[in-house]
């Protein structure tokens, strides 16, 4: 599969390209690397639609200096591209995520291995940073964990280093979900399950533990199929939406019988814990 690459010139840097990530990943753009100038980000050619960019909310604003240039680029040098911009992450000083070519970090109770190939999950974006600091603050041990929007499987790689009994993880993208199942393996996991889909193809079975690192509309969308499978008295871990959306968020929470409890952010950014009450 080839991938077009769209290289995209931000001027301010901030807040413009947080905001042009999550546009962007609306309209199908799977894996994000900030660059010096402003970020590239990777989409299926078959998916690339040029006309789009133009109508991207951010755009038509005209607050920021945003343009454009993109190439299609061949799966065999995607790794040779991620690789000189990637940078291990250290999270709350216990997780450390990085690629095979860096060190251990010395001091890390959680050492992660992954190499995305296109996926979404490096921890580098915040949501996926913030979602495993809080990750860090609940037990999983024996826990049955879903994990939605997998990605390169990170996230489901913490639970199954922090204890977790059983994880099944989903994503609806064929990519991210050949890398998961390649991420798990590599960090040894044999408790979990990778499936090709999305909310539909939850199981009717009950899980601890729910995580859903996706964006506010398929969070609100498919917050009654977390709420059915998730146990009483059970947590859900909700990102990838910003602080002016997390009202909506935790109100369609609530109307499926979870209590929002507490929330971190990350430039703008925000994860949510919620509890489901009887």
């Amino acid at each position: 599969m080839s991938y077009t690459e769209l290289n995209c010139r931000v001027f301010p840097a901030e807040p413009a390209t947080d905001i042009l990530i999550a546009q962007l990943a609306e309209i199908g753009y799977e894996s994000f690397v900030e660059s010096d100038t402003g970020l590239l980000a990777y989409i299926p050619t078959t998916e690339f639609d040029a006309e789009a960019l133009n109508s991207l909310p951010v755009i038509e604003t005209n607050m920021f200096d945003i343009s454009f240039e993109y190439a299609e680029i061949e799966e065999e040098n995607w790794n040779a591209v991620w690789e000189s911009n990637y940078e291990p992450v250290l999270i709350a000083d216990q997780c450390f995520v990085r690629a095979p070519f860096h060190d251990p970090h010395p001091k890390a109770t959680y050492d992660i291995v992954v190499e995305p190939k296109m996926s979404f999950g490096t921890a580098h974006h915040e949501t996926t940073f913030v979602v495993a600091q809080l990750m860090l603050d609940i037990d999983f041990k024996g826990k049955r964990v879903l994990d939605m929007g997998t990605g390169t499987g990170v996230l489901a790689i913490l639970a199954h280093m922090m204890g977790a009994e059983k994880i099944v993880a989903i994503d609806n993208d064929e990519w991210a979900y050949t890398n998961a199942k390649e991420n798990l393996e590599r960090n040894k996991v044999t408790n979990a399950e990778v499936i090709l889909g999305d909310a539909a193809d939850i199981r009717d079975e009950e899980y601890d533990v729910i995580i859903a690192n996706i964006n506010r509309n398929i969070l609100v969308r498919d917050m009654n199929s977390y709420a059915k499978v998730l146990k009483n008295n059970g947590m859900i871990l909700l990102s990838g939406f910003y602080g002016h959306d997390r009202i909506i968020v935790e109100k369609e929470a609530e109307q499926n019988n979870i209590q929002a409890q507490k929330h971190v952010e990350k430039n703008d950014w925000v994860a949510v814990t919620g509890q489901k009450i009887k």
